[in-house]
């Protein structure tokens, strides 16, 4: 997804999310919708990124992210290695565009074949992120490549790992750490709370509202919480802004009342990156099985090529 660095950015970042079908179905009015609703937000958002520095810092957290783990695997896969970092955003800068120009100026497709993983940062895969940012993906592998008889790049995606064990231990150990802050006494106590990044349905978006479970909680009686967030890999507005400002902001108790830290720079969190991207190199497979499904009513048929194209058995990587 991403997230615009600059408060400038914001108004080109909405236009995107809203022009984009597969997160925000508008219908045929989708182009004309969309970009009245972004302009319409635009002003309250930018207030929103400049109340956390400025900018989203998740462009910041996915280059470090992305360059430690090829350091990592340089070291464990060396039959495999160099490995060369490129980061990507479905509505942010550096887009899919920007990167898949920079893959081949780089020297990659053009005839010259090369391999490249497309690694998801939603651990939880759904059609509207992942998917969509897939998606988008092949559309510019078509517009760019697509009449390339050889050579083109390889590609596979690692698209799905919610339960990696390397993940788990990497929440585990933020959790143990804002527990850690509690009184002895009291930690057994304390509830944890998983926020995860809701999506839209037709009208609502799905619940319950972090806000409003924290609410019931205190009124309850139950003063200490700890957020979780556990649909991102690292730090962006809904956890600086969100989370901290609104949620435990507006609670009365930021005293009892705490955010468990993002991924980020977790050294155990970055190690379980390498760990996936080695086990996705070393298996020869194009993508996770349920990548080639099509989900129940889909008609989309920008999904199926996407999806066909992925899981065809020529993307996966010789062993």
């Amino acid at each position: 997804m991403g997230g615009p660095s600059t408060t400038s950015e914001v108004g080109d970042f909405l236009s995107r999310l809203f022009a984009d079908a597969d997160l925000i179905p508008l219908g045929r009015l989708q182009n004309y919708i969309g970009p009245l609703i972004a302009n319409r937000r635009t002003p309250k958002i930018q207030k929103q990124y400049a109340e956390i520095g400025g900018g989203s810092p998740i462009r910041k957290w996915s280059e470090y992210q992305n360059e430690e783990m090829c350091k990592i695997l340089d070291k464990i896969s060396p039959e495999t290695a160099p490995h060369k970092p490129y980061v990507a955003f479905r509505y942010a800068n550096p887009l899919t565009e920007e990167m898949y120009n920079r893959l081949l100026a780089d020297g990659f497709g053009n005839g010259k074949g090369g391999r490249a993983v497309a690694f998801t940062q939603y651990p939880q895969y759904s059609c509207s992120t992942t998917g969509s940012s897939l998606n988008d993906l092949w559309k510019w592998r078509q517009r760019l490549e697509g009449k390339a008889e050889s050579g083109t790049i390889q590609w596979s995606v690692i698209d799905r790992w919610p339960v990696h064990p390397g993940l788990v231990e990497a929440f585990a150990s933020n959790i143990e750490k804002t527990l850690a802050e509690y009184p002895e006494d009291r930690r057994n106590e304390v509830v944890l709370l998983f926020s995860a990044h809701s999506l839209p349905m037709t009208v609502p978006w799905l619940g319950p509202q972090t806000q409003s479970s924290v609410e019931e909680y205190i009124h309850k009686g139950q003063k200490d919480l700890v957020l979780i967030p556990i649909a991102f890999t690292s730090d962006h507005i809904e956890t600086l802004y969100e989370l901290d400002k609104e949620v435990i902001g507006e609670t009365g108790h930021t005293d009892t009342v705490k955010r468990v830290e993002s991924l980020n720079g977790n050294p155990i969190f970055i190690e379980a990156l390498a760990n996936l991207a080695k086990s996705h190199l070393d298996g020869g497979v194009a993508c996770s099985h349920q990548m080639g499904l099509r989900c129940p009513g889909c008609k989309s048929e920008r999904c199926v090529e996407s999806k066909k194209f992925f899981a065809e058995p020529g993307n996966a990587f010789a062993t």
